[in-house]
């Protein structure tokens, strides 16, 4: 069994090229529905994309240049009773951190970082 498939890679590169990057919770902005939950990383989804909640898949963008996928972190939310992926692009380590941070910050919320 490979656990490291580089087609999986190939396949989000080709979906994310091909799709319309929309940044709609910058670093630094406020979560809509919690105004103390600040996004310490450029937060948003691919247009034109679906995901679990029906919304297009989400994007964690990174500061490096290279703007390469880095990672993808799997979720589940137990308030929402879904499970979703996102894909981080150009995250630096302490980026990556941060985001897997965010995810396990809650009892209801726990997510798996998966590096490239």
């Amino acid at each position: 069994m490979n656990h490291n498939d580089e087609s999986f890679w190939i396949a989000l590169e080709q979906l994310v090229n091909h799709s319309e990057i929309v940044i709609d919770r910058p670093k630094g902005s406020a979560h809509p529905k919690y105004p103390n939950f600040l996004y310490m990383v450029d937060y948003g989804y691919l247009k034109e994309t679906a995901s679990m909640d029906g919304e297009g898949i989400d994007v964690w963008i990174g500061s490096k240049a290279d703007k390469i996928i880095d990672a993808v972190i799997c979720i589940v939310d137990l308030l929402k009773k879904d499970s979703e992926i996102k894909i981080l692009i150009g995250c630096t380590q302490e980026e990556k951190e941060i985001i897997y941070q965010t995810h396990n910050k809650t009892e209801y919320m726990k997510g798996i970082l998966i590096e490239r």
